[in-house]
C-alpha cells in the first residue's frame, strides 16, 4: 500500500528534525561571497531580475567566486556537488567527462535529470549560461565539459521546476552559470599553473578590464591527464571573451564567446573493457544582449547561440573488428529571449517575457570507403510566451505566482503554471510555499535517432510541492534552512516493448514519485573560522540512476594572516549505479586545501582528494582514482 502525501511529509520532516541535532558543519569563505540562500541576498535566475530572496517562494543555492577558486577545481560540477543539497553529478575519473559511451557529468536534482536507464544524458535538469540554454541541438543534453570555472562570477542553482521562465528540460531544475563582469575601473590579471597525480597539468590565465563605461573579461586554459586507468587520456583547450559597454546608467551592451576542444579515451568498464573508443569534440557559445534598467523597470533583450562539432569512434570490444566508421555530428541551437519587467504599484512586480529557440543538426556515420549513413538531418523550433506576477500582500507576506505558454513544432501546446508564497517571519525566519509544474519535450535523438526512435512522443511532465523554512541567526553569523518536497510525474521515456511490433521502442510509459528533505546550516564563527554542512535525503518509488539517497558534505575553513587551509567530508549512500543488477555504491570522501601567500602577486597551494584512499565507484564498473594530489602556484596583478 503507497503511502499518503501526508505520511510522506510527516516521514520527511522527522528526517529533518533528527538531521538538524546531528548534522557537521562545512566550509564557508571569509569573504562571505559564497553563501547558502539564507546568506546571499539577491538572485537574478528565480525571477530574471535581481530579486531578494526572501520575497520568492522557490528555493534557490548560490555559490560565489570565492569558493569556486578556492576549489581548485577545473569545472564547476565537483564543486556544486559539494555545495548544493539534492544535486549530484557522476564522474567517472581525475580530469573530464565525456560524452556518448561510458560519459560521465550526468547530472540530477531531487532524482530528475537524465532518463532512468543507463548511458541516456541529463535532459530534465537545464544548465544557463547568463540565462541562455545550453543543450546539444539533436541529444538535447548539456556538455559537462563546457562549463569551465575559469568563467564563473557564481552559480545559482533552482532547486525545483523552473518550466515557466526557462521551458523543456528545466523540469527538475536550473543551473545558471553567471559569467564574470569587472565591477570598478582597474586591470586585473590571474594566471594559475598546476600539476598531480597520474600526469595531471592545468593551466588558466585570466585578465579582466574595465575602463569607464567600457569593461572586457578574456580567459583561456589548458588541461591534461593520463588517467588513473589505461586509455582514459584526456585533454582540453578552452578560451572566453566578453565585452561590454555602458551607454548609460539605464542602458547595457555587452557580448561574449565561448569555445572549448576536448580529447577524451573511454577505456571502458572494467567488465567490458573497449579499444580505441576515443572522442573529439568541439563546442562553440556566443550571446549579445541589450539590458536596461530604470529602476521600476527593467529587462533585456537578447541574442544567443551554442554549437557543436563530435566526431566519436565507438571502439571495439577485445576480441571483435574494429569499426569501419566514425560517428559525426554538426548541431545547434539558437534562440531569441526577451522580457522586460515592471513594478506598477507599491509592492508589485510584474515580468512579461517571449523565447524563441531553433535547435537541431545533422548526424552520421562516415566509412572509411567515403560513402555516408546519414542518422538525422533535423531542425525544430519552440516559441514561448510568459508571465510572473509578484505582489506583497502584507510587509510579511508576498504572492509569486506565473504560467508559460509553450508551442513546440512537433508535440504542440504545453500550458506551465507555478504558485507560491514567501513568508517573512520575525527573528529574520522566511516560511515559503511552492507548487509548480515542470516539463520536458523529447529530444530529436528520442524522436529519430538509433532505434528503438519513436516521433509520436509527447512531452514529459511533472508536479512539484515544496515547503522550506530559514532563518538566520547572531547577526547573520548564523543561518540554517531546511525543506521537504513531493514530486509525482507521469508520461516519462522510456524504453520499453514495442506493443505494435518486435523489439524495443521509446514509450511515454514512465512515472515518477519522489519525495525528500534537504538542509543546510551556514555559521561564521570568527575572523578565523568558518562552518558549514548540507545535507539531502531522496526517496524514489522509481529508482533512477546518479541519484543518492544520502548525500551528506560537512567541512571547516581556516584563514588567519598568509595561511589558508579548508577540509571536508562528503558521504554519499544508496547511489544506484546500475539498475538492472540494483548495484548501489556508498562512499565516504575526504578532500583538504591548503594555500600560502608568499608575496602579495604569488600564492602556492596543494589539494589532496580521496584522502582516505577509499575504492569506490559513481559508474558501475568505472573505478574512481584512489588518493590523488594537485599543487600549483597562482600570480595575480
Amino acid at each position: 500500500m503507497q503511502l499518503s502525501i501526508m505520511t510522506k511529509y510527516a516521514l520527511a520532516l522527522c528526517r529533518v528534525s533528527m538531521l538538524l541535532t546531528t548534522v557537521s558543519m562545512t566550509a564557508a569563505t571569509q569573504s562571505d561571497t559564497t553563501r547558502n540562500v539564507v546568506m546571499q541576498d539577491v538572485v537574478v535566475t528565480g525571477t530574471r531580475t535581481e530579486t531578494d530572496v526572501r520575497h520568492l517562494p522557490m528555493t534557490v543555492s548560490v555559490v560565489g567566486r570565492a569558493e569556486i577558486e578556492q576549489s581548485r577545481q577545473s569545472s564547476i560540477l565537483p564543486v556544486l556537488n559539494t555545495q548544493v543539497p539534492g544535486f549530484f553529478s557522476t564522474s567517472r575519473g581525475v580530469l573530464g567527462y565525456g560524452v556518448s559511451t561510458g560519459g560521465s557529468g550526468q547530472m540530477s536534482m531531487r532524482g530528475i535529470g537524465g532518463p532512468a536507464q543507463a548511458g541516456l544524458p541529463t535532459t530534465g535538469l537545464l544548465v544557463l549560461i547568463d540565462g541562455h540554454p545550453q543543450y546539444m541541438g539533436l541529444m538535447g543534453h548539456p556538455i559537462a565539459d563546457a562549463y569551465q570555472s575559469m568563467l564563473v562570477e557564481r552559480v545559482e542553482v533552482v532547486r525545483g521546476p523552473a518550466s515557466v521562465l526557462y521551458g523543456s528540460n528545466a523540469m527538475g531544475g536550473v543551473v545558471n552559470i553567471v559569467t564574470r563582469r569587472m565591477q570598478s575601473d582597474g586591470i586585473k590579471t590571474d594566471v594559475d599553473v598546476a600539476a598531480g597525480s597520474y600526469g595531471t597539468f592545468k593551466a588558466e590565465v585570466a585578465n579582466r578590464v574595465r575602463r569607464g563605461r567600457f569593461s572586457s573579461t578574456v580567459t583561456a586554459s589548458y588541461s591534461h591527464s593520463d588517467g588513473h586507468r589505461p586509455d582514459m587520456q584526456f585533454e582540453q583547450y578552452g578560451g572566453y571573451l566578453k565585452l561590454g559597454y555602458d551607454f548609460s546608467r539605464q542602458w547595457k551592451l555587452w557580448g561574449d564567446v565561448n569555445v572549448t576542444h576536448f580529447n577524451a579515451s573511454n577505456p571502458g568498464s572494467v567488465d567490458e573493457p573497449y579499444i580505441d573508443n576515443d572522442q573529439r569534440i568541439t563546442r562553440g557559445m556566443a550571446s549579445v544582449a541589450l539590458e536596461n534598467d530604470y529602476g521600476r523597470t527593467s529587462g533585456a533583450l537578447s541574442l544567443f547561440a551554442n554549437w557543436g562539432d563530435h566526431l566519436i569512434n565507438d571502439g571495439y570490444h577485445p576480441g571483435s573488428e574494429p569499426l569501419d566508421y566514425r560517428f559525426n555530428s554538426n548541431d545547434v541551437m539558437m534562440g531569441v529571449s526577451l522580457y522586460q519587467s515592471a513594478r506598477l504599484f507599491a509592492g508589485n512586480r510584474i515580468t512579461v517575457g517571449f523565447d524563441y529557440f531553433h535547435f537541431g543538426g545533422k548526424a552520421w556515420n562516415q566509412y572509411s570507403d567515403g560513402e555516408r549513413d546519414m542518422q538525422a538531418d533535423r531542425t525544430q523550433d519552440e516559441v514561448a510566451a510568459y508571465v510572473d506576477f509578484r505582489q506583497d500582500l502584507a510587509p510579511w507576506l508576498t504572492l509569486d505566482a506565473g504560467v508559460r505558454f509553450d508551442h513546440h513544432s512537433q508535440t504542440g501546446n504545453e500550458v506551465v503554471p507555478q504558485a507560491g508564497l514567501a513568508f517573512r517571519l520575525p527573528h529574520d525566519a522566511g516560511l515559503k510555499a511552492m507548487a509548480s509544474r515542470g516539463f520536458r519535450n523529447p529530444t530529436i535523438r528520442e524522436m529519430y535517432m538509433f532505434p528503438p526512435q519513436n516521433p509520436d512522443l509527447r512531452p514529459e511532465s511533472l508536479w512539484s510541492y515544496e515547503l522550506s523554512y530559514t532563518q538566520s541567526l547572531l547577526g547573520n553569523r548564523l543561518a540554517y534552512s531546511a525543506n521537504l518536497f513531493y514530486i509525482n510525474g507521469a508520461n516519462l521515456i522510456m524504453r520499453a516493448p514495442n506493443p505494435g511490433g518486435s523489439g524495443m521502442k521509446n514509450l511515454n510509459t514512465g512515472a515518477i514519485e519522489n519525495w525528500g528533505a534537504e538542509a543546510a546550516v551556514t555559521y561564521l564563527m570568527n575572523k578565523c573560522w568558518s562552518f558549514t554542512a548540507n545535507y539531502s535525503w531522496l526517496h524514489m518509488e522509481n529508482p533512477v540512476l546518479a541519484s543518492p539517497q544520502h548525500k551528506l558534505y560537512g567541512g571547516i575553513n581556516f584563514v588567519k594572516g598568509r595561511w589558508e587551509a579548508s577540509t571536508g567530508v562528503q558521504y554519499v549512500k544508496g547511489l544506484y549505479t546500475d539498475l538492472e543488477d540494483e548495484r548501489q555504491a556508498e562512499f565516504v570522501l575526504w578532500d583538504a586545501t591548503a594555500s600560502f601567500l608568499a608575496t602579495r602577486w604569488l600564492s602556492v597551494y596543494v589539494r589532496g582528494e580521496n584522502l582516505l584512499a577509499r575504492h569506490y565507484e559513481i559508474m558501475a564498473g568505472y573505478p574512481m582514482p584512489r588518493a590523488t594530489f594537485m599543487g600549483g602556484v597562482h600570480f595575480g596583478f
